[in-house]
Formats: C-alpha cells, structure tokens, sequence
C-alpha cells in the first residue's frame, strides 16, 4: 500500500478493524488521556529501569501478585487474636480506650469477640483463625503485618489510599508505578495486570489501578479468562492479520506526521506505543489466559474443581502465568461491590469469602515455590482497612481504619512471624505502627527501587507515591 496517500483504502473498512485496538488503547491503557508535562523520564514503557531510582543490587523480587480483599476482612477474626476481646464480649468498650472514632456511631455498642477459635500453626507458632485453614497450613511462609493503619473510615478514600497512597482520586497506583519504575519484561504484554472480581466493581471504581498523572501506558489493563481477555482486542471476521498490520502501519503514518505537527506531544507518543502493543498483544493475551493448558492437578491446587472456589482460583492461577511471562505486577480483587464488607453478619460474610478465597490463595504459594517462582516473586494479601471489635447490628462489625492485618510472603521478607501490635482489643495499632506510606515505601524497596527518587515531574513538583515528606521510611524489620 502507498502511504503516501490514503487512496484506494477503504475508509469504512479501516475504521472497522481499527475499532477494538481503538477501544483497548482508550479503555484498557488511555482511559485518563491528560496532557502531561515534558520531563526527562521516558512516556512509554521501557525495558531497562532508570538507574534515578532503580538500585539492583538492593531488588530482592522482580514482581508481585497482589491479592486484594475489598471491602475490609476482619484483623481480629483472621489474623490478630484477641484473647481480651473474647474476654470482654458483651461489654462496652473501657473507658481507658479513650474516645472511639467511627462512621456508624457504633462506639457504646457491645464487645464483639472472636468469631472462631485462632491455633498456633507450624513450626513458627504463628496464630491464625480456623475461618482459614488452608492459608493456615502455610503460615511458615508468611509475614503477617498486625499493626497496619489509614486515614479514612470510607471505602472509596481507603481504597485509593491503599492502591495509591493518597485518599483522593486521581492519583497513580502502585502498579502504575511500578511498571514506570521498572518498564517491562515482556514486549507483548503490559507491565500491570488488574484481575477484578466479576460479581462486581469496587467501591471507588477503576481510578484505583489508573495512571494518574504518569504516561497513560502505564495504567492497569483489566484482564479476565476465557477467549476474550480484554474485550474489543480482536479485529472483525474476515480481516486479516496482514490487513491489520497494514492498517495500523497507515494509521501510525497519520498519528506520526499529527504528532511532529505539535511539537512530539507526550500524550500522542504514548498513543502510538498503546496501539503497537495491543497488536502485539492480539497473539500473546490469548495464550495467557488458555488456563486449559494446565495440569487437571495444578486445577486442583487452586480449587478451580471446586464451585465455591473456582471463580477467584481461575484468577489465581492466572495470576501465576502472568507473571511466568513477564508482568511485573498483577492485582487480583476478591469480593464484589460490597465484598468483605460485614456490617450486619461478619460469620456469614466471611466463611463465603474464605470459602471462596482459601484455597486458591494457599495454592497460589504452593505452586509459585513448585515452579522455582519464590524467591523473587513478592505476594501481598490484605483488604483496604479491618474491622471495628465492637459490634453492629449485633452480628456485624464497622470500619477500622486504625489498626488493621496485612500479610507478606515469598522473595524478601521474613516468614513465621507478625509484626506489630494493636491494642488489646484490636482497635488501634500500638506497636511498631505501619502507616500505609510506610508500607509502599517497603514494598518498592523490595523491588529494587529506592522510594524517595522514585519521582515524576507534574505541575512543577517531583510526584511520589510515598508523597511530598521526607519522614516516610521502609520497615526493615521484616526484611529477609
């Protein structure tokens, strides 16, 4: 074809096959288009990480699967026991916790304990609930962070908080970050993956894996199973891999003569790597999700042969062949619009979710030791706060933003251990507190990248995911 000229080139046919790479580049990688400022940091995706803020010889992984309760699972049902809470069920709460804040004015309700009994497990002795006895049985491996706290009591805030370390929306995730941080590992697949739960969206939406003000290639591209991971990828019936390659040849012959006419717009150049990888990813997304390739016995292990579990372990699993191939970071949410969140019955909330989520997650560990994927692969389990001791409803728990339970396992940190304290009751964190900053700050160091150069150049100020103060450090104690 001459690209000189756009005669003898269907119109009508051109639109039509550059309709799904359009809408993938817009909603899977540009779905917040902005005009970004011209800096000396790379707009698209690359493969070598800027030696700014990449330290190599400190990187203990090379990527993470992050495991995402929406909705606010229960610290001192799962992962804090509380022998003063079940001790006090029934009471208010003493005066000597001082004033109570919450949303729900549930503050002068009764104590609600323990729902399920907590055992020491392992050789380690770690506590963990019997709502988990999967997760249980690998409590060796994990490092279980009981002193985690927020800002907010709100869902949407905590949710962006957590994904991108400020309560407002708009801001960068971390995965957006990390795949800035670090660029790719694959050429044909995105460096952020977002697995969301299909019963529902989250609360706070989609701005919870967004590119904020970073290049818009770097936001997360939603994935799901099935022929069709990202939808509108494949080109019309009857077109073509050649008639593709084609159009999108003269297309980017347009977008390019467009962007030399202004000046090598940042937004335009980030445009034009979108398209080339979704072509790219047309041959590769497919494969990647083709979970039937696996072993009925790998099927088994993560409790797809098994109705309550399939969903999340399908997610799982993928999750694991993500990262096989190159994706530096893959979030997988579990629970729907409402998820975790157990206001009214927090018995019956979390035996589904457990249910659901138990037996995927242990054999998400299981097999990443099984395939040699271990020790520089990082997997983070947690929801966006915990739950109030005291109860709602009288079955239920509010929101607690103040002193919440995170764990930690594989490459670099410590395993069989927890960390930190709440108070007696699990209503705030205590000892050794860790905000969230201070856990993003972590987790980057972990990834090689030092959190305090780790910038971008917006609006006249260098952006961090950790923010503008200096006092935000990393929590060695629980480094490998």
């Amino acid at each position: 074809m001459d690209y000189r000229s756009s005669r003898g080139f269907d119109r009508r046919r051109f639109l039509s096959a550059s309709s799904g790479l359009g809408a993938l580049a817009l909603s899977a990688m540009l779905n917040q288009d902005r005009t970004r400022q011209a800096t000396a940091a790379s707009p698209a995706p690359n493969p070598n990480p800027n030696s700014k803020w990449f330290e190599p010889a400190r990187a203990r992984v090379k990527r993470v699967i992050w495991l995402f309760m929406h909705g606010g699972p229960s610290h001192v049902d799962l992962f804090d026991p509380k022998p003063e809470l079940r001790r006090l069920a029934g009471q208010r709460v003493p005066d000597s916790f001082g004033v109570v804040k919450t949303r729900r004015k549930v503050a002068a309700n009764p104590l609600l304990g323990p729902l399920k009994p907590f055992r020491p497990r392992g050789q380690s002795g770690l506590e963990i609930s019997d709502f988990l006895p999967e997760i249980a049985s690998h409590a060796d491996d994990l490092c279980v962070i009981r002193s985690m706290h927020g800002d907010s009591v709100n869902h949407p805030q905590s949710v962006y908080q957590m994904n991108t370390g400020s309560i407002l929306m708009g801001r960068p995730s971390v995965g957006s970050w990390v795949a800035y941080g670090l660029g790719s590992e694959n050429e044909n697949l995105p460096g952020f993956v977002v697995l969301p739960d299909p019963a529902g969206g989250l609360k706070g939406g989609p701005p919870a894996w967004g590119n904020g003000f970073l290049p818009a290639s770097y936001q997360g591209v939603t994935m799901r199973a099935g022929e069709q991971p990202i939808l509108h990828l494949q080109p019309p019936a009857g077109f073509t891999a050649s008639q593709q390659r084609e159009s999108l040849r003269f297309a980017e012959l347009l977008n390019r003569r467009h962007l030399a006419a202004r000046g090598n717009d940042d937004q335009l150049a980030a445009r034009l790597d979108a398209y080339e990888l979704a072509f790219r990813m047309q041959t590769a997304a497919p494969e990647l999700v083709d979970i039937a390739q696996e072993t009925a016995a790998t099927q088994t292990l993560y409790g797809i042969d098994q109705p309550h579990s399939r969903d999340f372990g399908q997610r799982c699993l993928l999750a694991r062949r993500m990262i096989e191939r190159g994706v530096r970071f893959v979030q997988v949410y579990s629970g729907d619009t409402n998820g975790w969140d157990a206001h009214s019955d927090v018995l019956k909330n979390h035996t589904q979710h457990c249910l659901a989520t138990d037996r995927p997650v242990a054999g998400l560990l299981q097999d990443l030791k099984n395939r040699g994927l271990w020790d520089d692969t990082l997997v983070i389990w947690g929801g966006e706060f915990g739950r109030m001791p005291m109860s709602e409803s009288g079955k239920g728990r509010d929101h607690n933003p103040w002193g919440y339970s995170l764990w930690l396992a594989g490459g670099g940190v410590k395993s069989g251990m927890a960390f930190g304290a709440t108070d007696p009751i699990g209503l705030r964190a205590v000892e050794q507190p860790v905000h969230v900053r201070n856990f993003h700050a972590t987790l980057l160091h972990l990834l090689g990248i030092n959190p305090q150069r780790l910038a971008y150049y917006h609006n006249g100020l260098d952006e961090r995911l950790i923010g503008p103060t200096d006092d935000v450090d990393i929590v060695p104690e629980i480094l490998a």
